[in-house]
């Protein structure tokens, strides 16, 4: 039996809570099989159109103004707990489907993150819907946030991106998994909080990346496999080109040389080759597996997927 951090992608939740629905069945089918092969299951899993969903309903209610707005913080919180909620019916489902009995459940989790972490003097990560250029304007000096162009599309919002330093909740994930429950957590990288000194936490407004979590959360659980889920099968070098080359296996240093020559695009592959370096470098075993949902049985398995390595072994 191996303890296997699966960390989800996009791909495998949708875009709508009506669409989310229809596509966690599919996921769930994927996620149920690695337990019924004897693995002991952990999910992880993005957010990006959820928490975009919630943050802009939440403006919506007077586009003018920043001054009731939910704060992100607990656009955060939301999106991870109807998400679980929506993986928790669809994995119970399918375990009775199976005749399976096991228990699935979510924690809303807290990740706490560097006050200094130089994300925060550099905002990128854009947030909510577009505005024009007065109106962005007009909400940056009324809130103090900051708004920039994106892609010709108009101005958003955007907010730090700053690296995991703690799960806050670990001792309680831990506690779940030796209980034999499938956790689902860390949903969106966490919702991000700094200590205020007092022995609580406040929530900022940030977005970690969920693939960095996934890693610390394998590490400090001491999960043999980091399974990142994307939309394709295996890593690829020369990505499009005529010597397009599919990655099998990959030790560390071969990771770090393809990432110095740039093979990897900075808003997609990148940060998943980074968080499987960052979980084998703080792991005294292991290894990690990149490759889709459809593919991940049989990534385990050794028959596709990019599988990164410490090396020498």
């Amino acid at each position: 039996m191996s303890r296997i951090v699966v960390a989800l992608g996009g791909n495998a939740l949708g875009n709508s809570p009506k669409e989310q629905l229809e596509i966690v069945k599919t996921t769930a089918k994927s996620l149920v099989d690695l337990v019924e092969m004897g693995n002991e299951v952990v999910i992880t899993h993005g957010n990006g159109p959820q928490v975009g969903m919630i943050f802009n309903a939440m403006a919506n209610v007077d586009p003018t103004t920043t001054e009731d707005d939910m704060p992100f913080a607990e656009c955060g919180a939301m999106s991870q707990g109807y998400i679980g909620y929506h993986l928790q019916q669809a994995m119970e489902a399918e375990f009775k489907s199976r005749n399976m009995r096991r228990r699935v459940v979510t924690v809303v989790s807290q990740v706490e993150v560097d006050p200094e972490d130089p994300g925060f003097s550099n905002p990128t990560k854009p947030i909510g819907e577009f505005y024009s250029e007065d109106m962005a304007k007009k909400l940056a000096k009324e809130s103090g946030f900051i708004y920039k162009e994106d892609a010709g599309r108009g101005y958003r919002r955007v907010v730090a991106s700053p690296k995991p330093k703690k799960i806050c909740e670990l001792a309680t994930i831990k506690k779940l998994i030796e209980e034999h429950n499938i956790v689902v957590t860390c949903g969106g990288g966490g919702i991000p909080v700094i200590a205020d000194g007092e022995g609580g936490y406040s929530g900022v407004d940030a977005v970690i990346d969920k693939d960095r979590t996934s890693a610390l959360l394998a590490s400090k659980i001491e999960a043999d496999i980091l399974l990142i889920l994307t939309a394709i099968d295996q890593v690829k070098i020369n990505f499009r080109q005529e010597n397009e080359k599919s990655l099998d296996e990959i030790t560390i240093d071969e990771a770090k040389h393809y990432i110095e020559n740039g093979e990897f695009a900075a808003g997609s592959m990148l940060p998943k080759v980074e968080a499987c370096i960052d979980y084998l470098e703080h792991s005294n075993k292991g290894k990690a597996i990149i490759t889709s949902l459809e593919k991940a049985r049989d990534a385990l398995n050794g028959k596709t997927g990019t599988t990164i390595i410490k090396g020498g072994e």
